[in-house]
């Protein structure tokens, strides 16, 4: 967490900054610049491999900072014969610095909430998943609710099945459960839960959303999509200081991890005014860009865009819901599952309610951030985007390029690739995503889909950006396991699988642009940040490996060793 105070900021940062300060030696500071003639520096970070993923210049020696922007780049030679004397130098031999990474999705609040309740992320079977549920549920009161997240039966060695309220019904008779799949777009209810819903095998499915049923047509307590907003109803709101923590608490595990920006993708707007109170308060350790729910579009148009004196807090965007996942079998396919003989389902926000909301953004230059997953969902927004670019003309735009975004689009067909990359329209996705669907995609698509599933070289080779991210804590929000999948295309022990496309896997170079340049431009941003050029805002990742030439496996072992925002330390490794 980052302290209010600013003395106590900047006595932090001189402390931390002594761990590395490295005095020259007498022939280095010969050659230091007189103070008439010298750069002024706050502090400087030198005898390092630093990759700028600036075409002009793609590595340096060393890097100087003044304030919270970039002053010098360039050689150790360079950098000792131009900075005044009293500039603080950081030796960081043996370690590599990068633009700050940026996760391009993710939601902050749940970062920070996930150490709060249970956590099924790491259980392997089913049988030790419920049984942590058993152990967690016992210490939650009468009457009150057992909540947790992360479940995924796609990992588990016994039984790769949904969870159901029969699992748990036995040690949760009294109180009532809803606990989110990993995907975060279906979930478990328990038998309580579903009899305070008044759900019971005559209740219709909700638009969007879905009841799994057995064959008698009883309510499994499998719930998808819109069928989740019944239970988060029931269950009592969060307190504004739980919200509050959860968020600055988000942002510290976001930092340890290296990450330097994120994008939150669907921001509750009472999140967004908490938000603005802890940027105020000087208590942010990662920047921001944030997108408002498409439930609250009405207040993201009325209050407009914001972006915070030091940047530190942008909202831009509206987030827009299609389809499920397809894990879950919830993603829009334009065909039936390879698995199950339905094609998933779309209309969480309907065609009816989103053709004026998109209208209205680009005529008051708002991002348009939505959730699409199965080749079915892509080609149905591809072609509202359309119709919306086509009734608005370039003057009527506020933003004439307006940088729409598909968040996730994991299966787009090859004539729906192009047509995304003709309309300007940019792909954000996850390789985590990737690498973790390999335990069922072949099941849920078949060969033939595969082809055209998570093409991320092919995107690029036809001249679109990809903006990398994680969509923690859907995924754990490493950026080690991001780049890692982006390059690999393996999943973490190094195995692959059956027609799994390795070719689709991106080059060193690429993956570090998809958390880096490609996310600043995603966001409006790439003329201050996501590169390390003088002028731009001093924010880098330092490692201890080097991820352009280290092994696959050496990435997944490497260690943040100090991520810095706008000049500052928010992390440093103890």
């Amino acid at each position: 967490m980052v302290e209010n105070s600013k003395v106590y900021n900047r006595v932090h940062f001189l402390l931390v900054l002594c761990l590395f300060i490295s005095s020259p030696t007498s022939a280095e500071n010969k050659n230091i610049a007189s103070s008439q003639s010298c750069q002024k520096a706050d502090f400087a970070i030198y005898n390092t491999t630093v990759y700028t993923v600036d075409e002009r210049m793609p590595k340096a020696e060393a890097v100087a900072v003044l304030g919270n922007k970039i002053v010098f780049v360039g050689s150790n030679t360079a950098l000792l014969s131009s900075v005044c004397k009293d500039t603080e130098l950081m030796d960081m031999a043996g370690n590599y610095v990068y633009p700050g990474f940026s996760d391009s999705h993710q939601h902050v609040e749940g970062v920070g909430e996930r150490p709060k309740t249970l956590s099924l992320f790491s259980y392997s079977s089913l049988k030790d998943t419920v049984a942590a549920i058993e152990d967690f549920a016992q210490q939650v009161p009468v009457g009150h609710w057992v909540q947790g997240r992360g479940w995924i039966e796609r990992e588990w060695t016994d039984e790769q099945r949904f969870l159901n309220k029969w699992d748990v019904d036995h040690f949760t008779a009294d109180k009532p459960l809803f606990m989110p799949r990993a995907d975060g777009v279906s979930a478990l209810v328990n038998s309580k839960a579903l009899a305070l819903a008044g759900i019971d095998k005559n209740t219709p499915d909700p638009e969007g959303g879905k009841f799994e049923r057995d064959e008698k047509g009883e309510a499994t307590g499998y719930v998808l999509a819109t069928a989740m907003e019944i239970f988060r109803k029931l269950i009592p709101p969060k307190t504004r200081e739980y919200k509050k923590h959860s968020l600055i608490q988000g942002m510290a595990i976001n930092a340890k991890q290296g990450w330097t920006a994120t994008q939150d993708a669907g921001m509750p707007f009472v999140n967004i005014e908490l938000m603005k109170e802890i940027q105020a308060q000087g208590n942010m350790s990662t920047r921001i860009y944030a997108a408002a729910n498409v439930q609250e579009s009405e207040k993201m148009f009325a209050h407009g865009s914001y972006v915070s004196d030091d940047h530190m807090f942008e909202v831009r965007g509206i987030k827009v819901y299609i389809d499920g996942t397809l894990g879950s079998r919830g993603a829009a396919l334009l065909q039936n599952y390879a698995d199950a003989n339905h094609r998933g389902f779309m209309n969480r926000t309907s065609k009816n309610d989103l053709d004026p909301i998109l209208r209205q953004a680009l005529r008051e230059g708002i991002q348009i951030q939505t959730h699409v997953i199965g080749d079915r969902a892509v080609r149905s927004l591809l072609n509202w985007y359309e119709a919306a670019f086509n009734d608005v003309s370039y003057e009527e735009r506020a933003v004439k390029d307006p940088r729409w975004r598909l968040e996730h689009v994991q299966i787009i067909t090859p004539e729906d690739q192009q047509k995304m990359i003709t309309l300007g329209v940019i792909p954000s996705m996850q390789p985590s995503h990737g690498i973790g669907d390999l335990n069922f995609a072949l099941a849920r698509l078949g060969l033939k889909r595969l082809e055209h599933a998570y093409p991320w070289q092919k995107l690029i080779e036809q001249g679109s950006i990809i903006l990398g991210g994680s969509d923690a804590p859907v995924e754990l929000g490493d950026p080690r396991i991001e780049f890692y999948a982006a390059v690999a295309r393996k999943r973490l022990d190094g195995t692959s699988g059956r027609g799994w496309h390795p070719e689709s896997a991106v080059s060193r170079e690429d993956a570090l642009k998809m958390f880096t340049i490609w996310p600043a431009y995603g966001a409006f941003q790439e003329n201050i940040r996501g590169s390390i050029e003088v002028g731009k805002l001093a924010d880098f990742t330092i490692m201890d490996t080097d991820w352009l030439h280290a092994s696959e496996e050496k990435i997944l072992s490497s260690e943040n060793q100090m991520t810095i925002v706008g000049g500052k330390i928010t992390y440093q490794k103890g």
